[in-house]
């Protein structure tokens, strides 16, 4: 999947035409999708520093990645599907806020702000 994503970025890319916002919004919502697939080590790995991270903080957020996910079948019966409701660049700040909507098995649904940095080349979450 990851590879299949980040191919498919790489040819909307080299066809060009593709805006800063419709990058920033693949890659979040890539990075969404691997959460709700329990993928919380590539939904990490989509953080600006993950790699950094001392072991015991990264396992903590790994802890309550799966603890959100839990939560969230528990309450609204899991995310079922994760959707890009639409992105705003702020040039100055040199960021993009991509807003997606989490659709739960219950038929509810809910926005999310996710902050993304564009570094060498690849859309990382903040």
């Amino acid at each position: 999947m990851t590879i299949a994503l980040l191919f498919m970025l790489f040819l909307l890319v080299a066809c060009g035409g593709v805006t800063a916002e419709e990058q920033a919004s693949l890659a979040a919502k890539g990075y969404y999708t691997h959460l709700i697939k329990g993928e919380y080590e590539l939904f990490l790995e989509g953080k600006q520093g993950a790699g950094q991270l001392p072991e015991n903080y990264r396992s903590q957020l790994l802890d309550g990645y799966r603890q959100y996910v839990a939560q969230q079948e528990t309450l609204h019966h899991g995310i079922r599907e994760v959707r890009v409701a639409t992105a705003r660049r702020d040039t100055l700040a040199n960021y993009t806020e991509v807003f997606l909507i989490l659709c739960f098995g219950d038929s509810t649904n809910e926005e999310v702000v996710v902050p993304m940095e564009e570094h060498q080349g690849q859309w990382r979450m903040r």
